[in-house]
């Protein structure tokens, strides 16, 4: 089940991004905030990820604001800390109809928790909720355990999924022939769940291999390990 037209969606507002630790879940939110903020609008990216501490989108705080992203995070002694911290402008973000925005929430059920306060604003304004499936995780070894693995977060955050993004790499080795495998899991893991494929997300230097997959989302690829 393929979504089609324009991405970002010009309609919709707000995006909370789930997934488990590894999908490239960060790299996904940062790129769409950033698409977003291409588009001319007002936008946000809340960095909600207790989970992993390597790769958080308030590592990239400049880029993001230079580029016309407003970064919510955690700040001053809480900024590095691995604790529920849920920061002052997050309720602007949820609440505030003239800003646009990405929530980039924790990597497991543990750290999707956060975001259980503010589930009914977040169904009432409609949000986008997606779930970023990599077929190269232990998690998503077949549709039964990834279909597992998102209604624990779902379980844990009070969200109900309405989207799949299809996000399978393997870093530095991905190539397109890595990326279609992906997109036929995510496809599979759609027909069993009911969900649509919001897009199929792959490195831009694939994106000429892969035109056919639609709506294909190129990734700038800004998120790297420390010792990179």
């Amino acid at each position: 089940m393929q979504a089609k037209g324009a991405f970002p969606p010009p309609g919709e507002r707000l995006f909370v991004i789930l997934g488990a630790y590894g999908t490239g879940k960060t790299e996904f939110s940062v790129n769409l905030a950033l698409a977003l903020a291409a588009q001319g609008r007002k936008t946000a990216l809340a960095d909600l990820d207790l989970v992993n501490p390597y790769f958080r989108s308030r590592e990239k705080a400049t880029e993001l604001e230079s580029r016309g992203v407003e970064l919510i995070a955690p700040t001053g002694a809480l900024r590095h800390a691995d604790l529920p911290s849920i920061p002052p402008r997050l309720p602007a973000l949820v609440n505030g109809p003239d800003l646009a925005g990405v929530i980039d929430a924790g990597g497991d059920p543990a750290g999707s928790r956060v975001l259980a306060s503010f589930a009914p604003d977040l169904r009432r304004r409609k949000s986008r909720v997606w779930y970023v499936l990599n077929r190269s995780r232990p998690e998503n070894a077949d549709a039964e355990r990834a279909l597992a693995s998102l209604r624990a977060v779902e379980a844990a955050c009070g969200l109900e999924v309405n989207g799949l993004v299809s996000n399978t790499h393997l870093i530095g080795a991905t190539t397109a022939q890595t990326v279609r495998e992906g997109a036929a899991f995510a496809d599979l893991v759609s027909q069993k769940s009911g969900l649509p494929v919001a897009c199929y997300a792959a490195a831009r230097s694939l994106a000429g291999e892969l035109w056919d997959l639609e709506p294909l989302f190129p990734l700038d690829l800004y998120m790297k390990r420390p010792w990179e």
